[in-house]
């Protein structure tokens, strides 16, 4: 399957990456059309795109020092990066040992437009399903879940407990219920058909000294690559080792967008740095 880039998502991985200048300023939108531009997004879909982000609270209005037109992140909007960053760019295993968190909700049938906002919550910030009512994640999600839910106004309907699985199924055995592990699967799969022959021709690239190695090409690969990539730490828990397949994807999927973004994120920063008015952006998961 073909992968999918929005121009709403790509702003917001753009944003992610490059987005964040220490002092708060605004991007240019005119920077942002540019950059945009070098990924296959016309000027009309960016508009269009800022202007459902700036509804939402994410982006606001301003001016940047000389005067131009531009939009700057929200404080809601860069505590969502900050917490996707944990995510995104994390490096550590994880481990069996450190338990499980459960979220254990209820909603009243007159709101039970907040059942389904709950449940597609949960999701995303994946947690597995265990029983009716009942969702498990890692325990390391604690905080950012419950951030989350505040965030929403969501936790007047919902206990969080922590604790361990003690059986009477086998922990793996449980876990491939409570997920839908070859859905996760066939994700980093895609993720590998799509970049990984990417990460070969720059490092191609690289051993041959007459190779160009344009900082533009790297911004298109990297943001692309980025784009693909920061779904799958919340579609996929990154479960402890021995809980997963031995041939499990995910694995080769992380080192491989770590690798692009050893090589490339900075190099693509150069190519961002001349559109960026002020000072340049920070450099997550660095």
């Amino acid at each position: 399957m073909a992968e999918q880039h929005t121009p709403r998502s790509l702003i917001v991985s753009f944003y992610g990456a490059y987005g964040r200048t220490p002092d708060g300023s605004p991007m240019p939108v005119a920077a942002l059309i540019r950059l945009l531009a070098v990924l296959g997004v016309d000027a009309p879909s960016v508009r269009s795109s800022v202007s459902r982000l700036k509804r939402r609270g994410l982006l606001l209005p301003g001016r940047t020092a000389d005067g131009a037109a531009g939009y700057a992140l929200s404080d809601d909007a860069r505590r969502l990066l900050d917490d996707g960053d944990r995510r995104i760019y994390a490096r550590t295993e994880p481990k069996l040992s450190e338990g499980w968190v459960l979220a254990v909700f209820s909603v009243p049938e007159a709101e039970r437009h907040k059942r389904h906002l709950l449940r597609s919550r949960l999701a995303r910030l994946g947690f597995g399903t265990a029983a009716p009512g009942v969702w498990i994640a890692p325990a390391r999600l604690h905080e950012e879940t419950r951030n989350a839910l505040e965030r929403l106004e969501l936790s007047p309907y919902v206990d969080l407990f922590r604790g361990d699985h003690l059986g009477y199924a086998a922990t793996a055995a449980a876990v491939a219920r409570w997920w839908d592990l070859p859905a996760i699967a066939r994700l980093h799969e895609e993720f590998l058909a799509a970049h990984e022959p990417v990460l070969r021709a720059w490092r191609r690239a690289g051993a041959d000294a007459d190779a160009p190695q344009g900082a533009e090409e790297a911004y298109r690969d990297y943001l692309l690559a980025l784009d693909s990539w920061r779904r799958l730490p919340y579609a996929d828990p990154v479960l402890p080792a021995e809980l997963l397949p031995d041939d499990w994807p995910g694995r080769r999927s992380a080192e491989v967008f770590a690798a692009l973004h050893e090589l490339l994120r900075d190099r693509g920063a150069e190519f961002v740095r001349p559109y960026v008015s002020g000072s340049g952006a920070t450099s997550p998961g660095a």
